[in-house]
């Protein structure tokens, strides 16, 4: 299943800003400044009068024309729908607004109560078309300074966005409830969070007449993983987006379980078929989805254990699918699905979907939910998370979702050798790497295609595509980049040339770099002028400058300009003589006050002040201008305040700048809309750059991660008896050599490594706390690692292409499922057996120990004959000892155990695999270890010697097996330690590039840096051991870039190049930490690097202290000065002939 269409982890929509500034009601004096909003195509507005009210009308005495209640079989099954919803609501101020509601309209009115009518023209009436447009959308529409809603959608809002409603409680009246402007976001995150979707209605904004109809259109929606989006182009700040939720539709055939996904936002499709039943409950869990669809097939399987209820047969998938809400649907499950989507989303049938199903053979099977659960691909509480050791800790979001839908469903061989062989690449790259941007592709849709895109968004498209390009452009980086095609063609689905992907890529970042304005560029400085606030300006210029280059808006510049400087000329004729005038008295208390002041409300610029007025007019200066004062009034003619005063040239002055002002951001939102026009037509390319940057910047964070835990690459390999296979690519089993805890950090020594050499199906025994349990986890984890590519935690590794990879740790009771531990367990077993192969890893732990022992004994036996038979590779751990007194007919299964060993008379685990047999359980030395009281454990060894002294007899001579012990210390890690490893958390920074100084000053500087080593390097090795002698390679780091893989580990000298170009010279073995920590400084995050790898700490100290006393000799200036002189070493003058001074 493509990790694109069909996984998210997000619980909720993000928080955003405030809405409240880009969809207030107009404030402006000059209402006409203010554009109507851009209507897209398929949108109308609908114009309607505002009724008169007259006074003491009341319900008994009206007599409106109402519509007909008549419903249609269509809008009777979404009031049905939401009749349901309704009976889901607990609030008790929910509960009585529900008992008002009358279910003959798509709205709930009671056409009879107060505000109930449907009248043609009324507000009711309009938002009753909307609702039909998009009838199980909850509807709110802007009516002033208000978002409302009414009926059923005000129910909703009351009871999951804690809204009260209007009027309170009355029982005369319809049921409205709504938000203010400001808190809309708010709003739409809470009803999101419960999986309703909401249509918004907006009020077209411009000037208003006496008795003039109000229009209003559907400006967008927002749904459970894609947010409303409207005036987002207009805004200054970039928004966090969540993955898009599919609608899902299930349905079954004779291969098995198929699961539909179905993205709107991206228009696309994924099926995923041939799946188990409990494949298919590990995608639904791992899976944020907007509706669930169940096809009417499923109504008639027999695959379950449990039954339906009234619908049939299906065990698991229906305890799972009970507690979501769903809705049947039959037909062909593709085309219906895709029928339902339309009609969800009120599209138009001619829209199509574009199938990204990639069809592979020889792909493993997805895995279980017990499996997935059971090794922290699934995050589960008290299971080391195997998520949490594959990255940095610093990396989230995006590559993390991958990495998890990759090991949920692995790859198929061929892409899974792909993904190793680009792992491998990256381990030993020694150039520097992109910062690799990361952007949601159901983001860049939604906003191009809604033509939202604001210019932040802009740039970092481009930083997508720019980094792409500089992939191509780096011999080092383009392998890696040719290889990534693959990959990302099964996570989008999209097959697309390599050359035309850089090619298009060029072009699309000339394009925005045509238009944009992009940081670091200065042609656009907000105006000016000395007598006017310059809050005034930077309110009105920053929404529009600063966002397209100025070549494009150059009438539109040049007007604003000139209506500023006529601004600042009214202001200084018209007001400064009156500033003078008060300046100039001389009364010290009560005397006359005044300011040019900014007015943010009004934005205007006033004259602020009081007893200015001469009592006696004698032709003073600046009596002239106060006789032209006049009131400020509102944009509705109401006088602000007795203090507030304004000109007539002043307000004419006003009224030219702010309608230049207004053209100049109109010009800007239709120049950003074309661009989002024109990159819509490259959508493929950006969706298929995004995801392949996602893709490399999670490969590169695992390989980083997994040098520091010094894991290694396995040896991927067919099966040797496959009848295509050729012997000397071929396995016969697995082998992996120093095999550690995943959760465990192999490169701090604390863990037990063991070598698995598996031609067969193990039986294992061992004591408690032994460590079955761990290596059954390990063993699963190395091998899921390898099979989908990625590095493991071991010394060495043969893998072969397993089909499907199956854990069965402890079970649990359901009793909402009526089932005992037992049965959960039988089920999940079934499950393993029936997808079983010769080419399966089958790992079952303590199998039947919820039952009675002598029968459980005998499953145990018969199912491992079963696998033996099989022929999978596997393990079988077991404490039922009779299992060897069984007649098992077996032919390859072996028996192994986990060590023990005598250390002061007590029987103590060492945790390491070897042959044999071991029916020593550690049962009376754990439970006293945990505390149970000396005197029970005593009386059960005496009741155990009593019973089963003979067989103790025996355990004890069987259990003398060969003591293997581990180099390593092992202090606590058995199965009862803290399973979670600590992780080194860092911080992420952005960075921006470097300007043309920058790069000559690095020039020189990595001159110097190499010439000054390389002779000081020469002269510690001595001229007969040139050979010995170590190369000072300078690598270059720029801003938006970060050290590669190669580089952990080792040790390094690096010179940071400041902005105010002063130098800052280091040594570190952690290089990309040191880096972002200089980096997370004010005014540091975008200074660039050099570094070189030298061979030890010792020798990079010493070169750190040469660098710091020797580079100013040069003529570069150095702010650590004094860390040279912590050592004496190159404090003498070292003579440089080819390297020019730095002035």
């Amino acid at each position: 299943m493509c990790w694109l269409t069909a996984k998210t982890v997000v619980i909720s929509v993000p928080r955003w800003r405030s809405l409240s500034l880009l969809l207030r009601s107009p404030l402006h004096r000059r209402a006409f400044f203010s554009s109507p909003p851009l209507l897209r195509q398929g949108e109308r507005i609908i114009c309607i009068k505002e009724p008169k009210a007259f006074k003491g009308t009341t319900k008994s005495t009206r007599k409106l024309k109402e519509l007909s209640n008549v419903l249609e079989d269509k809008e009777y099954s979404h009031v049905l729908w939401w009749k349901q919803r309704m009976q889901l609501c607990r609030k008790p101020s929910t509960v009585q607004l529900i008992k008002r509601l009358k279910y003959s309209n798509l709205l709930g009115l009671d056409v009879n109560l107060k505000n109930g009518s449907l009248k043609e023209g009324m507000l009711n009436w309009e938002i009753l078309q909307f609702k039909s447009k998009f009838p199980r959308e909850v509807l709110l529409c802007r009516v002033g300074d208000f978002y409302e809603a009414i009926g059923i959608d005000a129910c909703i809002l009351v009871e999951y966005a804690g809204l009260n409603p209007f009027g309170g409680l009355r029982s005369d009246s319809v049921p409205r409830a709504g938000c203010p402007v400001m808190n809309l976001r708010q709003t739409l995150d809470d009803l999101t969070c419960n999986g309703y979707s909401v249509c918004i209605v907006e009020e077209v904004q411009g000037p208003t007449q006496a008795r003039s109809r109000k229009g209003r259109f559907i400006s967008g929606h927002a749904h459970p993983g894609s947010p409303y989006v409207f005036g987002l182009v207009g805004v200054d700040h970039d928004l966090d987006f969540p993955e898009p939720m599919p609608v899902v539709g299930i349905s079954r055939s004779a291969k098995g379980y198929c699961i539909i996904s179905v993205l709107e936002t991206m228009k696309t499709y994924s099926t995923d078929d041939e799946l188990t039943e409990e494949a298919l409950v590990t995608k639904l869990r791992t899976c944020q989805y907007h509706h669930l669809f169940l096809h009417t097939s499923l109504k008639h399987n027999s695959s379950g254990t449990c039954r339906w209820g009234e619908f049939g047969e299906g065990g698991l998938l229906w305890g799972e699918c009970r507690a979501r809400p769903f809705e049947w649907f039959e037909g062909n499950p593709v085309n219906e699905l895709l029928s339902k989507v339309k009609e969800l989303y009120g599209l138009e049938d001619k829209v199509t979907f574009r199938n990204i199903t990639v069809v592979s053979e020889n792909r493993p099977r997805p895995l279980h939910l017990g499996t997935a659960t059971q090794i922290g691909v699934i995050r589960t509480e008290g299971i080391p998370c195997l998520l949490k050791v594959l990255l940095p800790s610093d990396c989230t979001g995006l590559p993390v979702l991958y990495i998890q839908d990759l090991l949920l469903n692995p790859p198929a061989y061929a892409i899974a050798s792909t993904i190793q062989a680009i792992c491998r690449l990256m381990s030993n790259v020694k150039c520097s790497i992109p910062e690799f941007s990361c952007i949601s592709s159901g983001k860049l849709v939604k906003l191009l295609e809604l033509r939202e895109a604001n210019h932040i968004e802009f740039c970092k498209i481009k930083c997508v595509l720019d980094e792409i390009l500089q992939m191509y452009r780096n011999s080092e980086l383009r392998e890696t980049l040719k290889l990534l095609m693959d990959p990302t063609w099964v996570a989008t689905g999209l097959k697309i040339d390599f050359e035309k992907l850089v090619s298009e890529c060029e072009q699309a970042s000339c394009r925005i770099g045509e238009m944009i304005f992009l940081e670091g560029e200065r042609d656009q400085t907000i105006s000016s002028y000395p007598h006017i606030p310059s809050e005034f300006f930077e309110d009105m210029e920053s929404s529009w400058k600063g966002r397209i280059k100025r070549i494009h808006l150059e009438e539109a510049f040049i007007e604003v300009e000139k209506a500023a400087e006529l601004l600042s000329v009214a202001v200084t004729e018209d007001f400064l003589p009156i500033i003078s005038r008060i300046k100039a008295s001389t009364t010290p208390f009560g005397g006359p006050k005044g300011e040019i002041s900014y007015a943010r409300e009004h934005e205007s610029v006033w004259f602020k002040g009081k007893r200015f007025t001469p009592a006696v007019w004698a032709g003073t200066p600046g009596e002239v201008q106060i006789k032209q004062l006049r009131a400020a009034v509102d944009s509705k003619g109401r006088k602000v305040g007795e203090e507030w005063f304004t000109t007539a040239k002043v307000e004419d002055a006003l009224t030219r700048y702010h309608e230049a002002g207004a053209k100049a951001k109109a010009k800007v939102l239709e120049l950003l809309r074309t661009l989002s026009a024109e990159l819509e037509a490259q959508i493929n390319i950006l969706v298929f750059s995004s995801t392949l940057l996602v893709i490399a910047k999670a490969l590169f964070a695992h390989v980083s991660e997994g040098r520091r835990r010094k894991w290694v690459f396995p040896t991927l390999a067919p099966f040797l008896w496959l009848k295509d296979t050729e012997s000397l690519d071929a396995a016969d089993g697995m082998k992996i050599t120093g095999l550690s805890p995943y959760w465990f950090d192999i490169a701090q020594g604390s863990a037990v490594q063991n070598t698995v050499d598996m031609r067969s199906l193990f039986l294992l025994t061992g004591p408690n706390g032994g460590g079955k349990s761990s290596l059954l986890r390990s063993i699963c984890a190395a091998s899921l690692l390898g099979i989908c590519g990625l590095m493991i935690p071991a010394e060495s590794a043969l893998i072969p292409h397993f089909d499907s990879i199956m854990l069965h740790m402890k079970s649990y009771d359901s009793p909402s499922d009526g089932k005992s531990s037992f049965q959960i367990e039988m089920s999940e077993i079934r499950s393993i057996m029936t997808g079983a192969t010769s080419r399966s890893l089958v790992l079952v732990d303590e199998i039947c120990r919820g039952t009675e022992t002598a029968k459980g004994t005998c499953i145990a036996g018969s199912i491992v004959e079963t696998l033996d038979e099989i022929g999978c590779l596997g393990i079988v751990s077991t404490h039922l000892h009779g299992i060897f007194n069984l007649p098992l007919e077996t032919k390859h299964t072996v028996h192994k155990a986990m060590a023990t060993e005598y250390v002061d008379g007590l029987t103590k685990p060492t945790w390491k695999l070897v042959d044999g047999i071991c029916k020593e359980s550690l049962a009376f030395e754990t439970a006293q270890k945990e505390g149970i009281p000396e005197a029970i454990i005593q009386r059960a060894e005496e009741l155990y010697f009593s019973v089963y002294k003979k067989d103790a007899l025996m355990e004890r001579n069987d259990t003398k097996l060969e003591v293997c012990t581990s180099d390593i210390d092992v202090n606590g890690s058995n199965e009862s330690c803290d399973p979670f490893s600590s992780i080194s958390k860092r911080t992420f920074y952005p960075k921006v590039e470097s300007t043309n100084r920058m790069e000559l000053l690095r020039n020189e500087v990595e001159s110097a840096v190499t010439i000054l080593c390389q002779k000081k390097l020469i002269e510690l090795y001595g001229k007969e051991n040139t050979s010995e002698l170590v190369e000072v390679n300078c690598v270059a780091i720029a801003a938006r870039e970060q050290p590669p893989p190669s580089t952990i580990g080792s040790s390094s000298v690096y010179v940071m190049l400041r902005p105010d170009k002063k130098l800052y010279v280091g040594e570190t073995d952690d290089l990309d930490g040191r880096i972002r920590a200089h980096r997370s400084k004010d005014g540091m995050h975008n200074v660039s690097f050099l570094y070189f790898l030298v061979p030890g700490k010792s020798l990079a100290c010493q070169l750190e202290t040469f660098l710091i006393n020797q580079l100013p000799n040069q003529g570069f200036q150095l702010i650590n000065l004094a860390d040279g002189k912590h050592r004496n070493f190159g404090t003498s003058h070292f003579s440089l002939e080819s390297v020019t001074s730095h002035r």
